[in-house]
């Protein structure tokens, strides 16, 4: 009745055991071996602990000796035979693949099983199915038509060569006199007052946050990251127009007068653009031609440092915040910013290397 389990059986059963969204009878089975194998039990002392008999316990013993992991699931069974035909199975899931409103229901975007059944037997002759048919048919192919993943193509014919370049001024060694920085705005900080204090976790209790609240507005935060020191020059403004970033621009020039080059990172936001006044050509002008200013591809925000860090604000000082107006607000992120700078602040250890470049075919 022994049985022996290799390191990687080991790790899947435990798995199967201990997994919160492992099915039942999964979970009981994988214990059952877990028990035999690990704790050297008894048939007989397995059985009463899981409350089966011991036939079944001997049952799940022999087909794991046999088909090792995969023979704790349940065996094929023939069953009844299928009362649809492959023919007007395929023509369920072309359904559920297609979108309601070709279908006649105008403004719905996914599809329930109800729609769905109605729809097949409204629109499909000479079968009628049921729900619980047309949940097994999707569900023996794998297709869930009411779920969905978030998905974000990005349209930049030159994405490798522009997130490559990126990567290259995060892995450069840079001389002393040379800043690289990383910038973007955090639009829509909202000064959301908590109606209720918030009340602090306890011990095996949780804290609770008051879901009602007052709106005082929002703000913008206009940030560079200096991805050389991990240093943060930010500022909190009411909007963010193009008159806003170039002159939080001329207060990052002033920050950096001594610097012999300075390198911008950020996105292809239009104010980050020439645009027809030529804004960034005459301001590099006025600072002698030292900034240098480099985009990352389109829907690429992943790739900009300066994201990371707004991640840390959010997570750190707005996410759990009650602030009694955007003044308060303003305080409160500036401070978490100084608090950063003095002592917190580091450079972000950028692991990705960028994507190979294929040469041209010869």
């Amino acid at each position: 009745m022994a049985i022996q389990l290799d390191p990687k059986q080991r790790q899947q059963v435990f798995a199967l055991m201990r997994g919160v969204k492992t099915e039942y009878r999964l979970k009981q089975r994988a214990t059952l071996i877990w028990q035999v194998a690990e704790d050297h039990c008894f048939p007989n002392t397995v059985a009463q602990a899981l409350g089966v008999c011991v036939k079944t316990v001997r049952k799940w013993c022999e087909r794991f000796r046999t088909l090792g992991v995969p023979g704790l699931d349940d065996a094929p069974r023939s069953g009844a035979p299928y009362h649809f035909d492959a023919a007007q199975r395929c023509e369920v899931l072309a359904i559920a693949c297609d979108v309601p409103k070709h279908y006649g229901w105008e403004g719905q975007t996914l599809w329930t099983y109800d729609n769905l059944t109605e729809t097949v037997n409204r629109t499909v002759d000479g079968f009628a199915m049921s729900r619980s048919s047309v949940v097994r048919t999707l569900k023996a192919e794998g297709l869930k038509p009411h779920k969905t993943q978030m998905w974000l193509h990005s349209p930049d014919p030159h994405f490798k060569e522009k997130v490559n370049d990126i990567v290259d001024l995060y892995l450069t060694d840079w001389d002393d006199d040379v800043v690289v920085c990383s910038i973007d705005e955090k639009t829509g900080m909202q000064a959301n007052e908590r109606k209720y204090e918030t009340q602090m976790p306890q011990v095996r209790k949780a804290g609770r946050i008051e879901y009602e609240y007052i709106r005082h507005g929002t703000l913008s935060l206009l940030a560079s990251f200096n991805i050389i020191t991990g240093a943060v020059y930010a500022e909190c403004r009411v909007r963010r127009t193009a008159d806003d970033l170039l002159d939080f621009m001329e207060h990052l020039a002033a920050q950096n007068q001594d610097a012999r080059r300075i390198i911008v990172m950020w996105d292809n936001l239009n104010t980050h653009k020439e645009g027809p006044d030529h804004r960034w050509t005459a301001f590099n002008a006025r600072h002698g031609n030292k900034f240098e200013f480099h985009y990352t591809p389109l829907h690429a925000s992943w790739v900009n440092q300066v994201e990371i860090f707004f991640s840390i604000v959010y997570k750190r000082a707005l996410k759990h915040g009650s602030f009694t107006s955007t003044e308060d607000l303003k305080d409160r992120v500036m401070a978490f910013i100084a608090r950063w700078n003095s002592g917190e602040g580091h450079p972000f250890h950028w692991t990705f290397r960028g994507y190979p470049m294929q040469g041209e075919a010869a």
